[in-house]
């Protein structure tokens, strides 16, 4: 009676185990498939690459390519204006902005975009992947740049709402990474 006992639970033991291994490998693959969708803005200062904010306003390196001055430049005309639901569409100056009336403004006075787009149809915006100068992170939802290595959001920033230039990191879940030709 005594030998059955010591079957039976090592029986239960070697269940357990495997119930345990079954349930690790189960959280590893989904923690690897969230992990996939992990992208992030993350503010890198780099030397003669990288845009400085300051007041509000952001100030493009020495050497940046005229098309980047220029989105700079857009992108301090309505830094600071109040969040609009459906702001910017209209193709001019507005007296506030959405995120995809934010980014189609900068993009557009760049010589980069011609019209406007909503967030979503950023995700098929210029190349795939990161750039060399700007990079447009969209999803259905929402839509942000990085100019010169500056964020230009309307959200994750300071409190305000509204377009504005930051350097603080944020997570970008669901987005994809797209960049305009040659930047």
């Amino acid at each position: 009676m005594r030998h059955a006992f010591c079957l039976c639970s090592k029986a239960t033991l070697f269940l357990a185990v495997l119930r345990f291994l079954s349930l690790t490998l189960f959280l590893l693959m989904l923690a690897g498939l969230t992990a996939c969708d992990s992208t992030r803005y993350t503010y890198r200062y780099v030397p003669g690459k990288t845009a400085i904010v300051r007041g509000g306003y952001a100030f493009a390196p020495p050497g940046a390519p005229p098309r980047v001055v220029r989105a700079i430049d857009a992108g301090n005309r309505i830094a600071g204006l109040p969040y609009r639901w459906g702001g910017g569409h209209g193709c001019s100056i507005d007296t506030g902005y959405d995120c995809s009336g934010s980014a189609s403004f900068v993009l557009r006075e760049a010589g980069l975009l011609d019209g406007c787009l909503i967030s979503r149809d950023f995700r098929h915006y210029g190349h795939s992947g990161e750039g060399d100068w700007i990079n447009v992170y969209a999803k259905d939802g929402h839509v942000f740049l990085a100019v010169a290595g500056v964020r230009f959001d309307t959200g994750w920033t300071d409190g305000n709402k509204g377009p504005q230039w930051s350097i603080q990191d944020r997570p970008a879940s669901g987005c994809v990474v797209r960049h305009p030709e040659g930047l």
